[in-house]
């Protein structure tokens, strides 16, 4: 087991990964207050890991606030009925909240832990790859909303997050993949060689060998750890974990959040940010190449379907949280494992970047 520690003073927590942690509490249960306790959950989680998480928890009686499966269950409406569970079964200040799930149980659960009687603890059980490297670690809570993805959300850290690679055998295959792009994501920022290893592993990523996850789990946890340290909220190189997320959040919303899922849309997303990065000559021609190839291999996809118009493309683009009044800011490359917060590309580059990715 990986003990990964965020170092965010009194707000630090460690992030533990491994395989079958779920079945081995001696590694966190002593981190559990002794408080109620709510997890959230979904119904294709549930049948799963429901029962394990509960037996762990070695005789305590938590509540279950149990939603459908899908991104489009991260709403507003969720969020209230969350809210009137917890004032239903009479959770106060001394709670903790535990979300079993994926980034949307992830987002939401985090989200009304910040928001329930001013913010309470909450924990994450991420059983997803997206979520074990990305979601779960670093604060960020959210729910959607018809305009946008995340529009509505807060910083709000767990206390503890337990990364167990076996639940990534459950994963059905798209999800699987969807986490892999988020893992090539911060070779693509900050870390080259892991796009190397990645290339050299493409079998063993395939076939889900259970010492390569822990090892690419822990990397992309650590990167992760070391940019939020730095950065808690986002004032700077912490946008740098967003890229391919302006273009992959807009192709999302154009297709009601039903055509792809995050990883996916987030896929085609750093081949067009690649390619606006290559037409910029910020960084060496055949970038974007090299990404797309990895990208294919892993079975994701990596164009940008012909019925999203441009326009509407830019359009849902100036909905992006990383924009500033009267500015579009993206994140482009300046070489694999060199990200760059880019506030000059013109829409009529954006356009050209977005028609290569077609």
């Amino acid at each position: 087991m990986n003990r990964i520690e965020i170092a965010l003073g009194q707000r630090s927590y460690p992030v533990l990964v491994g395989a079958s942690l779920l079945h081995q509490p001696s590694h966190w249960l002593p981190l559990i207050p002794e408080v109620p306790l709510v997890i959230f959950t979904n119904e294709r989680v549930a049948p799963l890991y429901l029962d394990t998480l509960v037996s762990a928890l070695g005789g305590r009686q938590p509540h279950t606030f149990i939603l459908p499966d899908g991104e489009a269950e991260k709403s507003f409406d969720n969020y209230q009925r969350a809210l009137e569970f917890l004032a239903q079964k009479g959770i106060r200040r001394d709670a903790c909240l535990l979300a079993l799930g994926g980034g949307v149980i992830g987002d939401l659960c985090g989200f009304v832990a910040a928001s329930w009687m001013r913010g309470i603890r909450f924990i994450q059980f991420p059983t997803t790859l997206l979520a074990q490297v990305d979601a779960s670690v670093g604060g960020k809570t959210a729910i959607n909303l018809p305009a946008g993805k995340n529009l509505v959300g807060a910083f709000h850290q767990p206390s503890l997050v337990v990364a167990d690679v076996s639940t990534l055998t459950t994963l059905d295959e798209r999800e699987y993949r969807a986490g892999l792009a988020e893992v090539l994501k911060y070779g693509a920022i900050r870390d080259p060689e892991l796009i190397g290893l990645m290339e050299q592993q493409v079998t063993a990523l395939n076939r889900r060998d259970a010492a390569l996850l822990i090892d690419l789990v822990s990397r992309s946890v650590e990167h992760k750890a070391s940019v939020v340290a730095d950065d808690e909220r986002e004032a700077g190189i912490r946008a740098t974990l967003n890229f391919g997320h302006s273009f992959g959040h807009a192709i999302e919303a154009l297709t009601d959040y039903t055509r792809y899922l995050h990883g996916e849309a987030v896929a085609i997303g750093m081949v067009a940010a690649s390619h606006l990065s290559e037409q910029r000559g910020l960084c060496t021609p055949g970038t974007a190449a090299r990404l797309a190839k990895l990208l294919q291999q892993l079975d994701l996809p990596v164009t940008i379907p012909a019925d999203l118009s441009t326009d509407h493309l830019l359009e849902r683009m100036g909905l992006d949280k990383k924009n500033v009044t009267g500015t579009r800011r993206l994140i482009l490359l300046e070489a694999l494992g060199q990200a760059y917060i880019d506030s000059d590309s013109r829409d009529e580059q954006i356009r050209r970047a977005i028609d290569h990715t077609r």
